[in-house]
């Protein structure tokens, strides 16, 4: 499994932290607007047909809704179940594949994580080391 990790001994997903840390905050952010904006978007619609008092309109504009909500629902949870699965599949023999494919999970389910920020801060400064910042490299 050596194929997964770099010259310098650090893992693909140590290397590039800080590019999954902002996927991680970019699918925060989706995973909150998406669903309000599909809620927002349906009750616009169903309030529009009841303004216009029209049976058909309202019963169209109801399943509209549900499907939205529904769609809103799976969106949301969409990140945890991909979470959900990668945990499973992260069964991995080796230890050190095993902890960078953790880096990667960490940085996309939770990129303000304490130590996803220090990976992050370290892979942006170009640093080969293993585990994030130390104490001289915050003083610079």
């Amino acid at each position: 499994m050596d194929m997964f990790l770099t010259m310098a001994g650090i893992g693909f997903c140590t290397s590039t932290a800080n590019i999954w840390q902002i996927v991680g905050y970019v699918l925060l952010v989706f995973k909150v607007a998406i669903p309000i904006l599909l809620i927002i978007f349906g009750i616009i619609d169903l309030g529009k047909a009841v303004i216009a008092s029209k049976e058909d309109e309202i019963k169209k504009a109801t399943s509209s809704l549900i499907r939205r909500a529904i769609a809103a629902v799976v969106i949301f949870l969409l990140p945890t179940i991909v979470t959900f699965v990668m945990g499973i599949v992260s069964d991995f023999n080796e230890e050190a594949v095993q902890d960078d494919f953790k880096v990667c999970r960490t940085c996309i389910s939770n990129p303000g994580d304490s130590e996803c920020d220090n990976l992050a801060d370290t892979a942006w400064k170009g640093g080969t080391g293993s585990g994030g910042a130390s104490d001289d490299d915050n003083g610079r």
